[in-house]
Order: structure tokens, then C-alpha cells, then sequence
């Protein structure tokens, strides 16, 4: 079987026709729903959660050490190292607008410039979650009289700046687990290898 052409591999949007939809669980934060949809030999149904999506922030530092945040979650049961993140929540705010004010209100920093590091799906057998993972350079400190007041699970962040190439380790190692953790600290990784050109600058409005 031969290799195929490199620009060939891309996921393609595809809809099938839904027959019918119902809302089988209304959550503060994600609803689970209950699609019958049409997939070539008949209708089949499908539950999975319905998430508003979300974007991740790797910020790094001069001397390529990236930041990461313990939190605890809930579901796993664990307090995991994390980047930066929060739920798409703003109606119509573009992903890396939100990244920023993710960047911000976590961990206190702006960035001077912004890339598209990887997008991912987190299960997309289970729910439609879309995950932009954003690489951030030249930080700086969000001035005290504009600085966010964290609450709830935030309020518990503790910060570190880890190397890159640690942060690796830890990741093929199975002691870094976080999805936007092991997604954007190899992206980056294997984008730095490369010499960044791979990667696609973004700006802010």
C-alpha cells in the first residue's frame, strides 16, 4: 500500500441529515442530546454532549519554558497540569480574542504575539467539543488596576513555568495527561524542531 499525498490528509466536514434531535439532559454549561441520523444503511441514533467548544493558551517564555497550571477536576478525580483555557462562553468572540482573555484572567499575562499551534476534537466519539490551542510570546504582566478576580476552581491555580523539553518528558512519560497539556506541549515541540515556520501567526482585533 503506498504512502498517500501528504495534502491529502485532512479531515472533511461532512453532514449527515438529522431526522430528529432531542435535548435528553439541559446542564449549566453543556446540554446532552439525542440525534437520528440518516448514515447510508439507515438511521442510527447518537447521544453525546453538545459543548460550546474551547480554546487553550501554551505561553512561552524567552527561555522556552512554558506555563502550566495545576487545577483540580472534578470527573477524573486529579489535580492536573494545564495550560491556560476556558470555555468559548461570549456569543460571536473570535477564538484567539478569547484565548487572550483566558491568558489574562488565569494567569495574569498579555501577549504581544499569537499563532494557531493545533486544533483537536477531545472525543469525538462523545461530544463535539473543538479545542484551539494557541502558542503566546513576548509576555508581559496585566497591569494590577485591570487584573481579573479569580473565583470557584480558578481561585485554587498554582503556576509553574516549565522548560519545554521537561514538559516533553513528562508528556511521553504518561505524568502530564491533560488533553490541551499533551496536544499543545508536542505541537510545540515538534513546531520549534521545524523552526516555527509551520506555524500560522494570528492577530487580535
Amino acid at each position: 500500500m503506498s504512502a498517500p499525498d501528504p495534502a491529502t490528509l485532512v479531515d472533511v466536514p461532512q453532514e449527515r441529515a438529522v431526522t430528529a434531535r432531542e435535548t435528553v439532559f439541559a446542564g449549566r454549561i453543556w446540554d446532552v442530546v439525542r440525534d437520528t441520523v440518516e448514515l447510508g444503511d439507515g438511521p442510527a441514533v447518537r447521544e453525546y454532549v453538545a459543548h460550546p467548544g474551547a480554546v487553550a493558551v501554551l505561553a512561552m517564555d524567552d527561555e522556552d519554558r512554558v506555563l502550566l497550571q495545576s487545577q483540580y477536576r472534578h470527573p477524573v478525580r486529579q489535580v492536573l497540569w494545564e495550560p491556560p483555557a476556558g470555555l468559548l462562553d461570549v456569543a460571536g468572540e473570535e477564538r484567539v480574542v478569547a484565548a487572550a482573555r483566558e491568558l489574562a484572567e488565569e494567569a495574569d499575562l498579555e501577549a504581544g504575539r499569537w499563532w494557531r499551534l493545533a486544533e483537536f476534537f477531545s472525543t469525538p466519539g462523545g461530544n463535539d467539543e473543538r479545542i484551539t490551542v494557541f502558542l503566546a510570546r513576548d509576555l508581559r504582566p496585566v497591569p494590577a488596576q485591570r487584573r481579573y478576580e479569580r473565583g470557584e476552581e480558578e481561585a485554587d491555580l498554582v503556576p509553574a513555568w516549565v522548560p519545554l523539553d521537561d514538559a516533553v518528558t513528562a508528556v511521553l512519560e504518561g505524568r502530564l495527561r491533560c488533553p490541551t497539556t499533551v496536544t499543545g506541549v508536542l505541537a510545540a515541540a515538534a513546531a520549534r524542531a521545524q523552526g516555527w515556520r509551520t506555524l500560522t501567526e494570528v492577530h487580535l482585533p
